[in-house]
C-alpha cells in the first residue's frame, strides 16, 4: 500500500477513536475529538497532496478516499446530533448531499464519466471541517465566538446545496443521455 492510502486508511482508522471522545463524558474531551478531527482531516489534504506530487494515484485511492471522506464528516455530524449541538434536519441534508453524490458519481462512472471535486465541493469540504472542530469545541471553548459555528452551519447547508446543483447541472445531461 502506498503512503497516500495508508494516510487515507489512517483517515478511516481515526473514526472510532472521534466518535469515542465526541460521546464520552470526561472532562477535556472536546479537546481530544477536536485534535482527532482535525489530524484526520489533515491526512485529507496531504494524501492528495501526496499522490499527484509523487504520481501515486490509484483507483484504490480514488474509491477510498471519498469514502473516508464521507465517514468522518458524517459520523462527526452524527456525534453532534446527539450531543445537542446541530439539528438532525441539517445532518440529514449534509449527508443525504454526501450520499447522492456518491450514487450520482458511481453512475457516472458506470458510464465512462469521471465527475472531478468542483471549486464548490471543495468549498464545501473546508467550510464544513472549520465548522466541525468549531463545534467539537463548543461553547465551553468558543465562548462568545461560538456563533461562527452556527454560521458555519449555514455555510455548510448552502454550499452542499449548491455544489450538488453545479454536479447535476454540469453532469447530469450527459450522464442521463450516455447510454447504458
Amino acid at each position: 500500500m502506498n503512503i497516500p492510502n495508508s494516510l487515507t486508511t489512517l483517515r478511516v482508522l481515526f473514526i472510532p477513536l472521534l466518535i469515542f471522545f465526541l460521546l464520552s463524558r470526561f472532562e477535556g474531551k472536546e479537546i481530544l475529538a477536536f485534535f482527532v478531527f482535525l489530524t484526520a482531516a489533515t491526512t485529507d489534504m496531504l494524501d492528495g497532496f501526496w499522490a499527484r506530487k509523487k504520481k501515486q494515484t490509484s483507483p484504490l485511492g480514488q474509491l477510498l478516499d471519498p469514502i473516508a471522506d464521507k465517514l468522518l464528516v458524517s459520523s462527526a455530524f452524527i456525534c453532534l446530533v446527539e450531543l445537542g449541538a446541530v439539528s438532525s434536519w441539517m445532518v440529514i441534508i449534509i449527508v443525504g448531499r454526501e450520499l447522492s453524490i456518491s450514487g450520482f458519481r458511481a453512475i457516472a462512472s458506470a458510464k465512462g464519466i469521471s465527475i472531478p471535486p468542483s471549486f464548490l465541493g471543495k468549498l464545501k469540504m473546508n467550510v464544513e471541517t472549520v465548522t466541525i472542530c468549531l463545534l467539537i469545541l463548543g461553547k465551553k471553548y468558543m465562548g462568545r465566538f461560538y456563533f461562527l459555528a452556527h454560521l458555519g452551519l449555514w455555510l455548510v447547508i448552502v454550499t452542499a446545496i449548491l455544489s450538488a446543483a453545479e454536479y447535476y447541472k454540469k453532469f447530469g445531461p450527459r450522464i442521463l443521455s450516455k447510454s447504458s
